[in-house]
């Protein structure tokens, strides 16, 4: 077994200055739009590592899941200027974006087909380290060991898996998540709260990981409400609780949300956070159905046990594990209904012809995809579909 976290974190109000004590010659800055230009961030971060005796380089304009291409010409900006620091800032898809180009800036000669499978990246750090620092409260890419890839020819995104792509440093200061948007704050806790929820409950969960997916889960439940209607403590434990999160399923592993929020995003262009909270509830139904057909335990308890001690830890005095599930799935539907999250793919204005052409390959290419390797209960193309569907409509999973 084995659990790998940064080398470093560095958290708290004002951590940013930390760069000012890097170690480096040349760095290399890997950023996304403009939001971190206009609100001084990517700015003072460039000054921070000058004054620690860095020559900085910035690469901009990484796009909102980002693309085999942009990764490239990443890649060959930072041959050209031959960093041994990348430092990413930003959201989810600059780190994970900047995570990638490391590869190829290292490795020149391989391809994007040498890589897609988990745990096929060569070995990292001979040219660079990496420093992440995030300004959203939910994708943890700063702590973990993936990175999220679109190839949009056939609009699938692919997971990157590798324990080298952890960052050696990651630099979690609310401040710079404090500028988020309503929209972002909920479809990002809600990305947080099903990674720690698909992380305690995942094959590979351990007695490393559950603690920090449990006190995760506490902590969003507690502050994403909050933290969506303004509260400043709120949104700071936010950023905190989604890096734990991150650690905990970066080494537990995650599920079939994620399976089909990876493969539906660029289908149907449903934002990723997003698509795990409407996905969510569905999945925990399917996953805790014990009495189905095919039903595994798949690990060392069952997956309804596992949820069960979920909604325990939240408070809920009940002792029927059933009831506990009912009670974890409704705290999961009352937060997505405060959050004005769509209860439906339709509700959330997916064309129901488009859906229905694109779900027979969503779902092939869901159930191929690594996360539902390590999800609690087997899940095959045709449950996968089955489930979309439940998922389009608003229907109860019963199978």
């Amino acid at each position: 077994m084995r659990f790998t976290i940064p080398r470093d974190i560095y958290y708290g109000r004002g951590s940013l200055e930390t760069l000012k004590e890097v170690k480096g010659k040349k760095a290399v800055i890997v950023v996304g739009g403009t939001s971190m230009q206009k609100t001084g961030f990517l700015d003072k971060t460039a000054k921070l590592l000058r004054e620690a005796g860095l020559t900085t380089h910035i690469f901009e304009g990484v796009e909102p899941d980002p693309s085999i291409e942009t990764v490239m010409r990443g890649a060959a900006f930072m041959r050209e200027h031959q960093p041994d620091v990348i430092v990413s800032i930003g959201g989810g898809s600059p780190i994970d974006a900047a995570k990638a180009m490391w590869i190829f800036y290292e490795h020149p000669e391989i391809t994007f087909d040498d890589i897609k499978d988990p745990f096929t990246v060569p070995e990292l750090r001979k040219k660079a380290t990496f420093i992440a620092i995030p300004s959203t409260s939910g994708t943890a890419t700063e702590v973990t060991a993936f990175s999220v890839i679109t190839d949009y020819e056939t609009k699938i995104k692919y997971p990157l898996a590798d324990y080298n792509l952890t960052p050696d440093i990651a630099i979690v200061d609310p401040d710079l998540a404090s500028t988020m948007p309503k929209e972002l704050v909920a479809n990002t806790g809600m990305d947080a709260l099903t990674h720690a929820v698909e992380a305690y409950v995942a094959t590979a969960a351990t007695e490393f990981t559950d603690p920090l997916a449990l006190h995760a889960i506490k902590l969003i439940i507690t502050n994403l409400v909050k933290s969506y209607e303004g509260d400043k403590d709120a949104a700071e434990k936010m950023h905190y609780a989604q890096c734990m999160a991150g650690m905990s399923f970066s080494n537990a592993l995650l599920g079939i949300t994620h399976s089909l929020a990876h493969k539906t995003g660029a289908a149907l262009g449903i934002p990723h956070g997003l698509a795990n909270a409407i996905y969510m509830p569905y999945v925990i139904r399917f996953n805790s159905n014990e009495e189905a057909d095919g039903y595994q335990k798949n690990g060392k308890v069952s997956s309804r046990k596992k949820y069960a001690e979920i909604a325990t830890y939240m408070g809920v005095a009940e002792k029927e594990e059933k009831v506990l599930v009912d009670k974890l799935i409704g705290f999961v539907e009352t937060i997505n209904n405060t959050l004005n999250i769509p209860a439906s793919l339709r509700e959330a204005g997916v064309e129901e012809m488009e859906f229905r052409r694109l779900a027979d390959g969503i779902a092939e290419n869901a159930a191929k995809d690594p996360c539902t390797g390590s999800n609690p209960r087997r899940a095959e193309k045709e449950d996968l579909k089955k489930l979309l569907h439940c998922i389009y409509e608003g229907k109860q999973v019963d199978f």
